[in-house]
């Protein structure tokens, strides 16, 4: 998984049903020429203008509840009062972790005093949030599924005593978060590798054929879709959609970002976060996998081709972007956003314009070496480590990595104030639930900070 969000292992993956037979309203965007958005001149730097040049962040909050992958159906927690001494406080098994075939690709969520997590083959398990005690378990892999033996990817959400669990194994199923019995189970046509966000009593999902699929949180009942472009590769992380209103941004592996109407999937705009260069082919991988953020009327994704850019949510009209090569999910809090790019440089923008407060990068001081080889022959080569989606608690941004580390930066000026050893690989953004952060990691462990 960390190569494969890396995209130094990409998947290559065609439209595995071409024949669609469902019946119903569907969107279908038209192939249309894609045009860089970033100049092609523009580098990324601090601004002079910006130099000791103070910003404000909200006051930090105890968030009781993390029950959507980003917290809240925006997808945007401003400022979290959690974990302030950063010590590991327990860590609990939720199953099966990465491994041959099977990824663990979902983030935890938070409800009610429980943590609930997906494991690398379909496990659902609900913690206790205070000691980590399991609470129940419960497998929704088909029974009687013949087409998928093997499957990975999903990821959970929360809604009124109900958990709506995704899955690479075609379906979206309902499950009683008391108790982990299923209530409903749906079938899809393609493989879901994504989470899914709820929202005014609807399920909305992307499909691992950039379909945006909606159903009925009640009865699991299909809805509305909406078709983006199709694309022949991408990044194996894939992302939630964001709810405002009765709008809904979703982001596809074409690298669009589509805002619709979440009553009936009415097309508003469609934007394209797509930057194309001659040094480098994996920019030709448009894929946006980071979930998109609504923050204060804009939205903020990322794209691997190299576009980070804010959108005004009510026209669709760029505000500013920065060429930024990303795979995670950006952070916006009071007057800066903050976003992670793939080579590990952790950068802090002025949200209204783009400029840049400072950049840290994570990755000071590695080398490249290889592992295994006899005279620097043979071997394999280790990658850069990898960064997960940064979280902001009580003014520090924190993250992981897939070499098991947990950073914690000074949100102001971008100093390393301290070193956590996770004991294992750990590219899931941290939520908060209470006082403490949760970390799911590679192997398949929940680990609790506080």
């Amino acid at each position: 998984m960390v190569a494969a969000l890396g995209a130094s292992g990409c998947s290559t993956l065609g439209k595995l049903n071409p024949f669609d037979g469902k019946d119903g309203p569907k969107e279908t965007a038209s192939a249309g020429e894609r045009i860089s958005i970033v100049p092609a001149d523009q580098r990324l730097e601090p601004a002079e203008a910006l130099k000791g040049v103070d910003f404000a962040l909200p006051t930090p909050v105890v968030v009781a509840d993390w029950p959507l992958p980003g917290g809240t159906p925006e997808q945007s927690v401003e400022h979290v009062d959690a974990a302030p001494s950063l010590t590991i406080a327990w860590r609990k098994d939720i199953g099966r972790g990465s491994g041959k075939g099977r990824f663990v690709t979902a983030p935890p969520i938070a409800a009610g005093g429980r943590i609930f997590t997906l494991d690398g083959e379909a496990t659902v398990t609900a913690h206790d949030a205070n000691t980590g005690a399991q609470v129940w378990r419960s497998s929704i892999k088909p029974s009687d599924n013949k087409r998928d033996r093997e499957a990975f990817g999903g990821g959970l959400a929360y809604a009124n005593g109900k958990l709506y669990a995704s899955s690479g194994f075609r379906e979206i199923v309902q499950v009683d978060a008391a108790t982990g019995a299923v209530g409903w189970r749906t079938r899809t046509e393609q493989p879901i590798h994504a989470a899914p966000t709820v929202a005014n009593g609807r399920v909305m999902v992307v499909a691992l054929d950039n379909t945006l699929l909606t159903f009925d949180a009640a009865t699991g009942a299909a809805g509305w879709t909406y078709q983006a472009l199709s694309e022949p590769a991408r990044v194996l992380a894939a992302s939630s959609p964001a709810v405002s209103g009765d709008t809904v941004v979703a982001a596809f592996g074409s690298g669009e970002l589509v805002a619709l109407r979440q009553q009936n999937g009415a097309d508003l705009w469609n934007a394209a976060l797509s930057r194309s260069t001659q040094t480098s082919a994996l920019s030709e991988i448009r894929d946006i996998p980071g979930r998109p953020v609504i923050y204060q009327g804009d939205v903020f994704a990322v794209s691997h081709s190299g576009v980070f850019a804010a959108t005004d949510l009510r026209t669709g009209t760029s505000r500013w972007s920065l060429p930024v090569v990303g795979v995670t999910t950006p952070w916006a809090a009071g007057d800066v956003v903050y976003v992670v790019s793939r080579d590990g440089q952790l950068i802090c923008a002025q949200r209204d314009s783009g400029q840049i407060f400072w950049m840290r990068d994570l990755n000071e001081g590695f080398k490249t070496k290889k592992k295994g080889s006899v005279f620097g022959i043979g071997g394999r080569t280790v990658q850069r480590p990898l960064w997960s989606s940064p979280i902001l608690a009580n003014n520090r941004v924190i993250l992981t990595s897939s070499t098991g580390n947990l950073v914690s930066v000074n949100a102001k000026n971008g100093e390393v104030q301290k070193r956590v050893k996770l004991g294992a690989p750990a590219i899931i953004g941290p939520i908060a639930a209470g006082p403490m952060l949760y970390v799911v990691s590679d192997t398949g462990q929940l680990i609790a900070l506080r």
